[in-house]
């Protein structure tokens, strides 16, 4: 089915700037009145936003998350104003004009940065730079994707995205658009508002960069034009679409434009224009209008704008209705974030065969496995390594490469662009219709973190795979081994951090994150081989974050509190000390967010009462005060690693089951006394 063309709207050049000075001055008023915000860009880039919208974009404000409408990415995110001006202008039922007036206030959807799930014409939270061009690229990936999956009847639409100067400064705009040159993604179309101006002052000051030889360079289609020629902007759009490569097009703007003495400086970036030179302003335009006031003239044609894509979306409705029963169930369920019926038995055949077997696997291994078998039966999952697979092992026989040729597999090598892929796996969660992984070193998450951020302020189910998690990784030393990392990244809001202790725990893990639907997971995995230590269990224990591995088999003297490799460690020290008459008791905490949810009685229950605590993580020692308290003690690393063997090392820091059993006597004796 060839999609229907939009409705088309006659727009003068007279209309046009009409149309352009609405968005402005409505920015203009808002922050204005807010006292805060950024004018200059939605001034500079409103006659390409309008263009776009009027003439291009396929959307319906009455479906304003209708799978197939195109997607519009604002990665300027401080030129917040022009999508709050675009969404009232159109008719999103969300953003009235009220909702300008409490532009960046308490409790409005209008923040000062736009945010998804606030707002529905935000396709993604964006302001830190760089973020919204390589969500983009997961967003054309996943277009890409889906059309090879369900053909371009129900899945044909573009990216478009409006960056700036220190979007295409940041470095993750670089690892992006490398990747969707190689990709050849045709649909994804950045617009770039070349205004020559960041904080500082002019561009030139920090870059001499030729922007269209480094697009070019990525293989890219890239034009030069007029960004405030309406005519020469709908060319270059329509000459967009037309290309087997992605497109930039660099719109020569002019910031604050309008603005006689504030336009093409900096000062008209960051802070409002002032009273007196809005006025100045609107007689310079021709904009004899109060503030936030619209003449009907004006907002008739934004209102038709809103709904020209109604007749496209009920064309692909129809198309929709017709698809054959397996098709059409599949497309439902994947739309609403369903997993497969009984995919949880996956899980327990899994655990079942892992308790008669009991390997010897490090929980990277465990990870593979498992990833194999929901692989094969949650056809949604996209995988993925920044050019680790081989250490990662997020390889499997399931899995299949998306090459440039070939949209119809389900893992995509990133190479060495670890930002790069986390940003672009939240525009895969966030296009709908996916359950992405992406995998590093735990060490390297340093380089994804800003965009793990993002994922859990938009609360996207996202893996992360991360291995090699502690000194024991062993010769690489201590520029590969992650100290500091755990801890910072349990301290991020909203982020689920497993580290399992074994493959029972590993898989018990999985089936945690695929039914969390609210934010991201990831796992910390190791490289050495560790034992199983769990027998199969019809609950999942490591859902509560933790439990009881091995009790006390009395009145607790000893709790030893221990996450993932180290757990062995703590059972066996257990064995001394339960040898010795103490009665002590081993907890397994794969998930401290996890067991932090739980209510008091079940707390007490794990960690115990009048009981020595020590806890047991070859990490940071910081954070875990909260679970052995004040008189416990913690064993783990103030200091970064070495290179050595992973068993001198971890003997050289005292980590080691003759160090648990030596705290624990050292700990009664004193009580004792």
């Amino acid at each position: 089915m060839t999609p229907l063309p939009l409705d088309k709207i006659n727009i003068s050049a007279t209309n046009h700037n009409n149309l352009a000075n609405a968005v402005r001055f409505l920015a203009i008023d808002a922050i204005e009145r807010a006292k805060s915000g950024h004018p200059g860009m939605p001034m500079g880039i409103a006659d390409v936003a309008t263009v776009l919208f009027t003439r291009f974009l396929k959307f319906d404000v009455a479906a304003p998350r209708w799978p197939d409408r195109d997607r519009f990415i604002l990665s300027a995110g401080h030129g917040s104003m022009l999508l709050y001006a675009l969404a009232y202008l159109t008719g999103y039922k969300d953003v009235d004009i009220n909702q300008l007036k409490q532009f960046r206030q308490l409790g409005s959807r209008t923040s000062g940065h736009p945010e998804y799930n606030l707002v529905a014409i935000a396709e993604t939270t964006t302001g830190p730079l760089g973020q919204g061009i390589a969500n983009a690229v997961g967003f054309a990936l996943a277009e890409k994707i889906g059309a090879t999956k369900f053909g371009d009847d129900l899945v044909n639409h573009y990216t478009y995205v409006i960056v700036g100067d220190g979007c295409l400064m940041e470095g993750i705009s670089q690892e992006a658009i490398s990747l969707a040159g190689h990709h050849k993604l045709s649909k994804l179309i950045v617009l770039w508002d070349d205004n020559e101006i960041c904080t500082d002052g002019q561009t030139n000051m920090v870059l001499s960069d030729d922007q269209l030889e480094r697009f070019t360079a990525s293989l890219w289609d890239v034009t030069r034009i007029n960004g405030h020629d309406s005519e020469e902007i709908a060319q270059a759009i329509e000459y967009a679409k037309t290309t087997n490569k992605p497109s930039l097009i660099a719109c020569r703007t002019i910031i604050g434009y309008g603005s006689p003495n504030k336009a093409g400086s900096e000062k008209s970036h960051g802070s409002p224009l002032g009273s007196e030179e809005i006025i100045a302003t609107r007689a310079n335009l021709g904009w004899n209008f109060k503030p936030f006031e619209i003449p009907p003239s004006v907002l008739d044609i934004w209102r038709a704008t809103g709904i020209r894509g109604t007749k496209s979306r009920i064309a692909w409705e129809k198309c929709l209705a017709e698809l054959d029963t397996t098709k059409r169930t599949e497309w439902d369920r994947l739309a609403n974030h369903r997993l497969p019926k009984e995919w949880r038995n996956v899980i327990t055949t899994f655990k079942s065969k892992i308790t008669t077997n009991k390997p010897i696997w490090a929980t990277r291994k465990s990870s593979q496995e498992i990833l194999e078998v929901l692989t094969q039966y949650i056809p949604e999952l996209i995988g993925g390594s920044s050019d680790l697979t081989s250490s990662n092992l997020t390889i499997n026989k399931s899995t299949k490469p998306i090459t440039p040729d070939d949209a119809s597999g389900n893992y995509i090598h990133y190479g060495v662009r670890e930002h790069a892929m986390a940003a672009i796996i939240n525009g895969l969660s966030l296009h709908g219709g996916l359950i992405p992984y992406g995998a590093t070193f735990l060490v390297f998450t340093d380089y994804l973190r800003p965009a793990l951020r993002m994922a859990a302020m938009m609360g996207l189910r996202v893996i992360y795979i991360t291995t090699h998690d502690s000194i024991g990784l062993g010769e690489d030393g201590p520029t590969h081994q992650p100290i500091e990392h755990l801890a910072s990244l349990r301290a991020i809001p909203n982020l689920l951090v497993f580290r399992p202790c074994d493959s029972i725990e590993t898989a018990e893990c999985y089936e945690v994150a695929l039914e969390t639907t609210t934010g991201p997971s990831l796992f910390s995995l190791c490289r050495q081989p560790l034992p199983t230590l769990r027998n199969n269990s019809s609950d999942n224990k490591s859902a509560r974050g933790a439990y009881i591995l091995a009790d006390s088999n009395g009145t607790r003297h000893v709790t030893i509190i221990a996450t993932g490799s180290e757990v062995k460690l703590a059972l066996k020290a257990r064995e001394i000390l339960m040898k010795k008459k103490i009665a002590t008791a081993v907890i397994s905490m794969p998930c401290q967010e996890l067991f932090d949810k739980q209510d008091l009685e079940y707390k007490k229950s794990v960690l115990g009462d009048k009981t020595i605590r020590i806890s047991v993580e070859a990490a940071s020692t910081f954070g875990w005060e909260r679970y052995v308290g004040l008189e416990g003690s913690i064993i783990g690393l103030s200091s970064f690693g070495m290179s050595a063997p992973a068993e001198q090392i971890y003997n050289h820091f005292g980590i080691t089951t003759e160090a648990i059993v030596d705290i624990a006597l050292a700990k009664l004796l004193n009580q004792n006394h």
